[in-house]
């Protein structure tokens, strides 16, 4: 097999140093050192990218792509295919801040209404203990568990400074007091999900995280707002739920908004790379897609003191 040429290890040494990237930003690059646009040569981009998967396979890595589920954008990034002792080593996190990520997420997850969050005080009101994993520490004959000191220690100050750490390092993403699910944990968890069997949409069959539901009670369909757009933008699609034939009140107007909404905060067209809208060119998600496990932030919102106090009032 041919060595990859220094164009690959380009485009491989950016999604590792600056985290995962944007469609638009992972594509300058590869326009900038191949001088050849996505859009217009949408092969040989396809072809950069399963040339890389190949090579970092043995390695037990995999760049992937991923839809940020809370404004539809595509990122790129590369994870780790293996979830082992040996692989948790290389995280800079503590035990007691990986089970307090995996309690955010599980309840974040396991929301009936699938609005992909959970509110700060909800976060830090979560129980470490209830993490431990079974088989994992030692029960008696009357159930109950050894908690290590560790877990039992770890007070509401960690707790904020893990989830700004979380946040910053694009695992959990913080707003306006709101903690939904960062980049990479869409990138890394999605055998998590299904494992977990967390309903998923079902126009695109990945996780339903944050997603619209079906109007009628006794349906359990979920759509993602930007697959929903898909679905029932051409005029003569049919608007109704793909389950059980309710009407889905589609407005299409919200989800214009929306997309105004980031062009309005985009940088000026004179300094973004020039290319095709990615609205008609085809995703490459189908070219590398796979599973992972392990733990965006918008601006950085940092969590307040009030929060702390709320739960020492509680």
């Amino acid at each position: 097999m041919a060595t990859l040429s220094w164009r690959h290890h380009t485009l491989i040494q950016a999604l590792l140093s600056r985290g995962p990237l944007k469609e638009k930003d992972f594509q300058s690059i590869f326009t900038k050192i191949t001088g050849k646009s996505p859009g217009n040569h949408q092969s040989l981009f396809n072809e950069y990218l399963r040339k890389i998967n190949g090579e970092l396979t043995f390695v037990q890595l995999e760049l992937r792509a991923c839809r940020n589920q809370y404004d539809g954008h595509v990122h790129y990034g590369v994870v780790n295919n293996v979830s082992d002792e040996s692989s948790k080593l290389g995280t800079k996190y503590s035990v007691p801040q990986i089970a307090f990520y995996k309690g955010i997420i599980e309840a974040i997850v396991q929301d009936a209404a699938a609005q992909g969050f959970i509110s700060t005080i909800d976060a830090l009101n979560i129980r470490l203990e209830n993490q431990l994993l079974a088989g994992t520490e030692s029960q008696s004959q009357g159930g109950s568990t050894h908690i290590p000191a560790a877990f039992r220690n770890f007070s509401m100050s960690q707790k904020e400074r893990t989830l700004e750490e979380l946040a910053r390092d694009h695992w959990l993403s913080l707003t306006d007091g709101k903690i939904g699910l960062g980049v990479r944990s869409f990138l890394d968890l999605r055998s998590w999900f299904r494992s977990n069997e967390v309903p998923a949409c079902e126009v695109c069959n990945e996780a339903a995280v944050k997603a619209e539901l079906c109007k009628n009670e006794g349906c359990n369909v979920r759509i993602h707002m930007y697959c929903l757009r898909m679905k029932f933008s051409k005029s003569k699609a049919e608007k109704v739920c793909p389950g059980c034939g309710t009407r889905w009140d589609y407005n299409i107007a919200k989800v214009e908004a929306l997309d105004e909404e980031e062009d309005a905060s985009a940088p000026p067209e004179s300094q973004q790379p020039r290319e095709p809208s990615t609205r008609k060119r085809p995703r490459t998600r189908a070219v590398i897609d796979s599973d992972t496990l392990e733990p965006e932030s918008s601006q950085s919102t940092r969590l307040t003191r009030r929060s702390v106090r709320l739960k020492s009032s509680g």
